[in-house]
């Protein structure tokens, strides 16, 4: 008899296999894609121009860094392009080789893995349920004083929606560089927030050496197989640093185009925003009904759940959506979430409330 695997958000054609679904039938609440797919401008641009492709990108990438710049509000000259952010977390940890690091958890687990490579020791600071999965800044900052080489910091968190503010983030920053630690802060979803700039760091790389923040376009864009990420520093060493590690054209010549035209489409970046704003409230409005459920604050394009009814378990509610072709997240192989955790992306309306009123049944 084969045990069940563990589905991660991008497993949907082994989920579907397994639970003898066709793949298309099933609406992906895990991924934590945007759900208006890619922006229909930047479709028929890059019909129009499939003839980059005849040419090598401009090694330097200055037409995209000033998008970029202007899109963040950083100084161009600051911003490094590649391989999606992936690559980014990778060319940083080789550069710093830190010898002892520090990840605030729950969350992405690619960060181990980079860390792991390179010979460094890592450890967790875990963030506690009874904080709503935010630090108690005090404890946090006098645990950084003991020394470490490299602190990353998912932000908005995944799994877990939370968020800390710019001026938390200066004061982790103040206290690393009483020790020479360096900080590295993903907004892979930081423009789901609800208040963009109350939560970014991209505006403290001006003043702040010992910080980079990365982003990318797969979650926001919709475009996680373009494999196009961007870092932001004000440390013009560790720039060069990365530059001389990096790959020349890491990013191709189809990526630069359409990360420019995907930046600059505003109307597609309104969109998303208003849809995830209004359907995230529905929902947390709608879910928060029930006393058997807990949710947290969700600052990205997903909510996490903590299931409180006796006997249910996140294994039964995540089959029990699947067979009616929902996929969510079953968050128990995230370590630091022990307990009954969910976790599901915000989708287009009908398929949202596709999902309360099945939550609902479940829980009745």
């Amino acid at each position: 008899m084969h045990t069940k695997p563990q589905f991660h958000g991008s497993d949907i054609e082994a989920a579907a296999d397994w639970f003898h679904i066709p793949k298309e039938d099933i609406v992906c609440f895990s991924a934590n894609v945007n759900p208006l797919g890619l922006s229909e401008r930047v479709k028929q641009d890059i019909r129009e121009n499939l003839d980059v492709l005849s040419s090598y990108p401009d090694r330097n990438y200055t037409a995209l860094k000033e998008v970029i710049g202007s899109y963040c509000g950083a100084d161009p000259s600051h911003v490094i392009v590649g391989n999606g952010s992936t690559e980014m977390i990778s060319l940083l940890i080789q550069s710093r080789r830190p010898r002892r690091a520090l990840v605030v958890g729950p969350t992405y687990s690619e960060y181990e893995r980079e860390i792991s490579l390179s010979g460094g020791t890592l450890e967790y600071y875990l963030l506690r349920e009874d904080r709503d999965f935010r630090p108690d800044m005090e404890d946090f900052c006098a645990l950084l004083r003991t020394g470490y080489d490299l602190v990353i910091l998912c932000n908005p968190n995944n799994p877990t929606s939370s968020a800390l503010t710019a001026n938390e983030i200066r004061q982790i920053l103040d206290t690393l560089k009483e020790t020479g630690g360096f900080l590295m802060i993903d907004e892979t979803y930081v423009e789901f927030a609800p208040d963009v700039a109350k939560i970014s760091a991209v505006p403290l790389t001006a003043s702040y050496e010992n910080l980079m923040v990365l982003r990318g376009v797969s979650k926001f864009f919709a475009a996680p197989g373009l494999r196009f990420g961007y870092g932001i520093t004000g440390n013009d060493r560790l720039l060069a640093d990365l530059a001389r590690l990096q790959n020349p054209w890491s990013l191709n010549s189809l990526a630069a185009f359409a990360g420019e035209r995907m930046l600059q489409d505003n109307h597609y970046i309104e969109e998303t925003w208003n849809l995830v704003q209004t359907e995230r409230t529905r929902m947390c409005n709608y879910l928060n009904r029930f006393d058997c459920l807990k949710l947290y604050p969700a600052y990205a394009n997903f909510i996490l759940v903590r299931l409180k009814k006796p006997g249910l378990t996140s294994a039964h509610v995540f089959d029990k959506l699947m067979q009616q072709g929902l996929m969510i997240r079953d968050c128990s192989t995230f370590d630091g979430l022990k307990g009954e955790y969910i976790r599901f992306c915000i989708m287009h309306p009908a398929q949202n409330t596709r999902l309360l009123e099945a939550l609902r049944q479940i829980l009745e």
